[in-house]
């Protein structure tokens, strides 16, 4: 892809700038933020007796590298689909900011260095979780958007692993505790998405991705499907307690959370407008960290 005139005619050291912050646009930071989030609420809750500074720093770093590079991976397929959509249109790719094979070579360099340096600083069941995500976001996740709404429930699982990432990195072992962390971000993930894809379905249908809320056009099913899978969200989230990961002060928060997210699942579902389902967006947005800062604050 050609760059854009203006960008070009910048100054030398403006252009390097201007590079400089198109490749951080690359690694996706919002989404890279809240990955490092769960990886530590995972490390927190994986750990047993105090915390090794040294091995959080490690798998966070390793962590970020994986998850700034799927992204880029990510914005290099789609982005001449990212060009059809106007919330993605200014993306590095898709508006000409930056060479297409540079975004290659960039997400392919710190993609394999970030397996290698948790394999290497961590263990190799880390490294082998981030591939997994890696091969999941892209070569499963990213294909099926344009064939199939079924890929919200394919890319909600490397969506979840990076929280398992967190907990092996503390401990190298998988058990109950790091499985049931993936189910509630699993779960969480579907009411979050199905509020998106109301709310930009127009978008979507332009695009020709066929998510649920292009092909529910009266949005009983994608109302129904927010509904069902919060309340089975609010049913996992009280699991954490009766392992014995965290006390009563979670769990009845986690419960006073749930409920207040499955009334807004139920208005969305009864409305079934666009202001609905951003009421929906911004509360399931809020409600994960929450969740988590509780867990994190009650954990035993």
């Amino acid at each position: 892809m050609k760059i854009d005139a203006a960008t070009a005619a910048l100054p030398p050291i403006q252009l390097a700038l201007a590079r400089a912050s198109a490749f951080i646009e690359l690694t996706k930071p919002g989404v890279t933020f809240l990955v490092l989030f769960a990886a530590f609420v995972g490390f927190y809750c994986g750990k047993s007796g105090p915390i090794l500074f040294p091995l959080l720093f490690h798998t966070l770093a390793g962590t970020a590298l994986v998850a700034g590079g799927a992204g880029a991976f990510n914005m290099y397929m789609e982005r001449k689909l990212d060009a059809k959509m106007k919330r993605t249109a200014l993306r590095p790719l898709a508006s000409g900011r930056l060479p297409s094979i540079l975004a290659l070579l960039f997400a392919v360099v710190i993609s394999i260095g970030g397996f290698l340096y948790l394999v290497i600083f961590v263990n190799h069941l880390t490294g082998l979780l981030s591939a997994v995500i890696f091969a999941g976001y892209l070569f499963l996740y990213t294909p099926l958007k344009r064939k199939t709404w079924l890929c919200t429930l394919v890319g909600a699982v490397p969506g979840a692993l990076p929280i398992v990432m967190g907990w092996t990195g503390a401990n190298a072992t998988l058990s109950p505790g790091a499985w049931t962390l993936f189910a509630i971000v699993f779960l969480w993930q579907l009411p979050h998405f199905y509020s998106i894809g109301w709310m930009y379905r127009d978008e979507y249908a332009r695009a020709g991705l066929p998510v649920l809320s292009v092909i529910d056009y009266s949005g009983r099913k994608t109302g129904r499907h927010a509904v069902v899978t919060i309340v089975l969200l609010v049913i996992a989230t009280t699991i954490p307690f009766f392992l014995g990961l965290a006390g009563s002060i979670y769990f009845c928060g986690a419960i006073g959370f749930g409920l207040i997210f499955l009334a807004f699942g139920f208005h969305f579902a009864h409305l079934r407008n666009r202001l609905a389902a951003r009421r929906l967006f911004i509360y399931s947005a809020a409600y994960l960290p929450a969740l988590f800062m509780l867990l994190l604050f009650d954990k035993y």
